[in-house]
């Protein structure tokens, strides 16, 4: 395969145990289990980076293995067949998936895989949030049910410009200088953009609408003034609507409440700003106070259930 995608510098694990190699998977990648036909080596690798807020993976089990879980909670997987072959199994339907084929799992989506002696793949997790904020951005209706891809099987010709953004990304979050948190973040953007114009799915691509328009101005309006404590009220203000309006506005756009989306918009940056090395920390305390969490406890299960690590992990591993 011509594509480069995470060399010797990712490398997590080497002829490792299947099971622990599953346990990083399910801390860092998608929750799941395996089941091993007979009995099994220590031969299983993966590779692994963080750039941004997708996830990077390469991962092999070194032998036949069956991954079964019940959905991926709030993020997208692409998973891309190195080598060898995967069989995928749902609704009773029985689907071969090869070199060079392409699948894309959606959130809510069951996962029954299979894969061969010699199957090798790099999966590209990416959260739900960031193509939602693409949706909103490029003003389109984001359906209610979430974003949902239509299982088609791809072929590396077919997506062959998100491939060479792939290339790109890995090399970047491979870089020995390290990259800031705002590159990772142009990167992740166009990558969402990518996977929105090239791939199939339930998203209708209509012209802005004046909700869509007030809805962005809202947004900016969020992202401008981050770090304050932002009332409803005061959105219902600025935008000239009644709070009705507003908590219909923010249901349709982002299936969620004002408050909610505004805690969520806050988590992203205070992420970004400890996972960033060029970003001078001082602590975790001293960056949820600045974003204006003041109760401390709360704000790492809030932190760790949007990113399944505590702030302080993510400050570790920068």
């Amino acid at each position: 395969m011509k594509y480069r995608l995470l060399d010797e510098r990712s490398l997590v694990f080497d002829g490792a145990d299947p099971f622990e190699v599953s346990d990083y998977v399910n801390r860092h990648v998608g929750v799941h289990r395996i089941r091993l036909p007979g009995s099994a080596g220590r031969v299983a690798g993966l590779r692994h980076r963080k750039a941004g807020l997708i996830d990077l993976c390469r991962i092999t089990y070194g032998g036949p293995v069956r991954v079964v879980s019940t959905g991926l909670a709030d993020v997208y997987h692409l998973q891309i067949i190195l080598r060898g072959h995967c069989r995928y199994e749902i609704s009773r339907e029985s689907h071969d998936f090869s070199s060079g084929d392409i699948l894309l799992l959606n959130p809510d989506d069951p996962i029954d895989l299979t894969y061969s002696d010699d199957c090798e793949k790099f999966i590209l997790k990416i959260p739900a949030s960031l193509l939602d904020d693409v949706c909103i951005e490029q003003g389109w209706l984001r359906p209610r049910e979430g974003i949902k891809f239509i299982p088609i099987r791809y072929q590396l010709h077919e997506i062959e410009s998100l491939m060479n953004l792939l290339v790109l990304l890995c090399q970047e979050a491979e870089s020995e200088a390290g990259s800031p948190a705002q590159v990772f973040g142009h990167y992740n953007w166009i990558v969402a953009n990518k996977l929105l114009t090239l791939l199939k799915h339930n998203i209708r691509r209509e012209f802005p609408t004046l909700q869509s328009c007030s809805f962005e101005r809202l947004v900016q309006y969020i992202d401008e003034n981050i770090k304050r404590d932002i009332s409803v009220e005061e959105l219902a203000r600025v935008s000239h609507m009644s709070l009705r309006s507003l908590y219909l506005l923010f249901e349709r756009y982002t299936d969620t409440t004002p408050k909610n989306y505004i805690k969520r918009r806050k988590l992203e940056r205070i992420h970004a700003t400890l996972i960033d090395p060029a970003n001078p920390v001082r602590s975790v305390t001293a960056v949820a106070l600045d974003y204006g969490f003041t109760h401390l406890g709360r704000f790492s299960e809030f932190y760790k259930a949007t990113f399944g690590v505590l702030p302080s992990d993510t400050l570790k591993r920068r």
